[in-house]
């Protein structure tokens, strides 16, 4: 028998993976309530994902600003919200600097879920994505081509400067000056 002093056992149960697909449940249950009556009172949500997950839809303008990871905010301006469990999905439309725009997010991809009007706050650890085979048809992309050396040290000299300390410029230089007044 253990006297409770040694370390802790490793399970052989996926405790931690079952607590977190449960919690999972929960952000997919308040979303398919907000998608069928609307968001209640000053309720409204923060939901962080993952934009480079598989299956992730976003306008491209937003993957290039955001290219890991994005926080949505569903309050007063969203629209279409649906939730599809079979799929394991959610879409809502939402504006981005006046666009209007339609996101497709896999439960997944979800890293955080919050209701800050109560102060919940879920954080979700996304599967990591298997790398899926090189498709037989597709050609890997074509070896660089050689740099000649004398490009390579002119590059090599740039790169040492740009990485430095930033230069200060004196405007002194550019400056009017007015000429002396003789007197």
């Amino acid at each position: 028998m253990s006297d409770g002093k040694g370390p802790r056992p490793q399970s052989l149960l996926p405790y931690e993976q079952w607590t977190e697909e449960a919690l999972r449940h929960v952000l997919v249950r308040a979303l398919a309530y907000a998608a069928a009556k609307g968001l209640p009172g000053e309720h409204h949500f923060y939901i962080t994902f993952r934009t480079d997950f598989p299956g992730v839809v976003i306008p491209d303008r937003l993957r290039a600003q955001y290219p890991q990871e994005i926080t949505i905010v569903l309050q007063h301006q969203f629209w279409d919200l649906t939730v599809d469990e079979d799929k394991r999905v959610v879409t809502v439309g939402l504006s981005f600097g006046g666009v209007p725009s339609t996101l497709r997010i896999p439960f997944a991809a979800v890293t955080r879920f919050v209701d800050p009007h109560i102060g919940f706050d879920l954080h979700f650890t996304p599967p990591i994505p298997e790398i899926s085979a090189q498709p037989p048809s597709a050609l890997p992309a074509p070896a660089p081509a050689p740099v000649p050396e004398t490009e390579i040290a002119d590059q090599s000299e740039e790169a040492a400067t740009t990485e430095e300390e930033p230069q200060v410029v004196s405007l002194d230089a550019f400056r009017r000056r007015t000429p002396p007044r003789e007197s």
